[in-house]
């Protein structure tokens, strides 16, 4: 999945084989949660809908709206009416939520819950048995703010996702969990051990990350498109591979992942007492 409210970008995506488009419409409660951090929080808008669906032929609109409140049967069918094939909804906390959301919905799209409260996670058992839960992401961002944790990828290290994914395989449910970034970049947790994390679980879905390709900073169309080629062919070939290791490799891969997220928490935790 990539995140983006242009269509021509979306197209550059799609033609370089990126199988859904999404765009984030949830901005209730997103401040107060993560304006301290380095994550995005999306400005989109509704009427960016219509646009994107127009521009895809094979990719999926995947549209992500706000948590429940008054006014969510009103953006529920706006999306639908304008081409969303998927909607997310994010931060629930209780069945009568979800379910609420899933009449809303009323058949007429697919339905992702963004699992990434504790609430969710603890009670994850109740919300697979909900008629009409189509896949479930976990976000890790906001779900290890929830657990206090220093960093998001702790929630894989330390076992947490991991019983998340299994309760969810036992249903029939597709899943999937964070971003990535690029193949090959040169960063603490690399994108090639998330990914191997992915496929150790089961995931059937990521989001790419912002560094993947930053069109804050790469503007020409031409780069852009560049960019998408090389880092889909590279995480293509790396898929190929890691599909291909066997249990014990992906196991000797999960404890190098467990190694760099503790080394990272270790120097956020130094950074922070200074």
């Amino acid at each position: 999945m990539y995140l983006t409210n242009s269509p021509e970008i979306a197209s550059i995506a799609e033609e370089n084989g990126i199988d859904r488009i999404f765009l984030d419409l949830e901005l209730r409660g997103k401040e107060a949660r993560q304006g301290n951090m380095d994550t995005v929080i999306s400005h989109n808008s509704f009427d960016d809908v219509k646009p994107l669906k127009k521009a895809l032929h094979s990719s999926k609109l995947l549209v992500r709206i706000n948590s429940l409140y008054d006014g969510s049967k009103d953006e529920v069918d706006r999306v639908i009416k304008d081409g969303a094939d998927i909607i997310m909804l994010p931060y629930f906390k209780t069945v009568e939520e979800v379910e609420t959301f899933i009449g809303f919905v009323g058949g007429r799209a697919k339905i992702c819950l963004l699992c990434e409260t504790p609430e969710a996670a603890e009670n994850i058992e109740a919300f697979l048995k909900i008629p009409g839960v189509d896949e479930i992401h976990i976000g890790i961002n906001d779900l290890h703010l929830g657990y206090h944790r220093k960093f998001m990828f702790e929630l894989v290290a330390d076992g947490t996702v991991e019983k998340l994914c299994n309760k969810i395989r036992k249903k029939g449910i597709a899943y999937g969990f964070g971003g990535v970034g690029r193949i090959g970049g040169k960063v603490p947790l690399p994108a090639e051990n998330i990914i191997d994390e992915h496929y150790r679980l089961g995931s059937q879905m990521v989001i790419l990350s912002r560094s993947f390709c930053n069109t804050d900073i790469i503007t020409s169309p031409n780069e852009i498109c560049e960019t998408f080629q090389n880092g889909i062919k590279a995480f293509r070939a790396y898929e190929a591979r890691a599909a291909a290791k066997s249990a014990d490799a992906l196991s000797k891969s999960h404890a190098d992942t467990v190694r760099r997220v503790r080394q990272i928490v270790e120097s956020i935790c130094q950074d922070v007492s200074k």
